[in-house]
């Protein structure tokens, strides 16, 4: 007894891990298609249950009518044959008087039997009616709720949506400060990296400006520069024009220093 108690809650403890682990990796959207489906299809059953319903209150109607009408086709019958016999009886004929008078009887029990039928039929009909409305009432009760729940589901899609393009945007942004694998460096490994060779080329910079060649081309660039203004001015000086000026308004120098004449 204690062995089968035993293997009870083992079995009841993996059944519960095992259902935690599948809705753990369950798809919530292949999920929430199940519940969807299955509410409709038990609406389903739930319509065609009071279709039932309702066909059972329409049959009981139909038997009741048809009862009514025997009902008072065997009453006029009854009465009928009770008429002839007492006309039979007051022309002296009571052989047919007689006949008429049995006759009265079968339809009198006749009509006896099916009072009875139509009381019958009257109580089930009014049982099926309020079944019936209670199956309409049901069904219009269930389709709200399913509605309601159309209407949820596109709600929770949508969440469903949003949640995964956030759960991608945290997963990306938690790799850009984050080392993705052990070959691949992070962000800020990166700009670290940038950094460090930008800084060491300026410095390299610093260090070339201050070498001797450095010097010597700042020379030779002045030289040629100063070469070449005064090639310009020979040249305006052979066309007749006067002396450039520089931005100030200042006539520029010859080579030398001084000012063109």
């Amino acid at each position: 007894m204690v062995m089968l108690k035993l293997l009870r809650r083992v079995s009841q403890y993996i059944t519960a891990a095992l259902t935690g682990r599948f809705n753990e990796m369950a798809d919530p959207k292949v999920q929430l298609e199940q519940a969807i489906t299955e509410a409709q299809e038990q609406h389903r059953r739930l319509t065609e249950q009071a279709a039932n319903v309702i066909a059972n209150q329409k049959q009981a109607e139909l038997r009741l009518n048809r009862a009514m009408g025997e009902l008072e086709k065997a009453n006029g019958s009854a009465r009928q044959a009770v008429l002839m016999a007492d006309e039979a009886t007051k022309r002296g004929d009571a052989a047919k008087a007689t006949e008429y008078a049995r006759a009265a009887e079968a339809f009198a029990g006749r009509l006896i039997a099916v009072e009875k039928e139509v009381e019958s039929l009257k109580a089930m009909s009014l049982q099926t009616a309020q079944a019936s409305d209670q199956a309409k009432a049901a069904v219009a009760q269930n389709s709200t709720a399913l509605q309601k729940k159309l209407s949820e589901r596109s709600k929770l899609l949508s969440q469903l949506d949003q949640a995964k393009m956030q759960e991608h945007m945290n997963k990306a942004m938690a790799g850009l400060s984050e080392t993705v694998g052990q070959d691949v460096p992070s962000l800020d490994e990166v700009r670290d990296k940038i950094e460090q060779r930008y800084s060491k080329a300026l410095g390299h910079a610093e260090l070339q400006e201050q070498t001797v060649e450095t010097r010597m081309l700042e020379v030779e660039h002045a030289a040629m520069d100063s070469e070449a203004q005064a090639r310009l001015s020979q040249i305006r000086s052979q066309l007749g024009l006067g002396e450039a000026t520089s931005p100030a308004g200042e006539p520029e120098t010859q080579p030398g220093g001084s000012a063109s004449a």
